[in-house]
């Protein structure tokens, strides 16, 4: 994933982050959007903030939602 080139992030989003969460899962389902973007653990539900920059860094793929 390019780090200088924009992309879209819409809720109901899934992020396959770089590293794994904890729990042992690497998918998370993104649930707010704004200065921070809110996503829940799809494995375990934990609930986790990020700021923009740090969720675009630590981002490996995203997969956008149907709806």
């Amino acid at each position: 994933m390019r780090h200088n080139e924009p992309i879209e992030i819409n809720c109901g989003d899934i992020a396959e982050m770089r590293k794994a969460h904890p729990c042992g899962s690497f998918t998370w389902k993104v649930v707010r959007i704004g200065a921070d973007i809110g996503m829940v653990c799809v494995k375990c539900g934990r609930r986790v903030d990020l700021d923009r920059a740090t969720f675009m860094n630590r981002l490996r793929k995203l997969r956008q939602s149907d709806s």
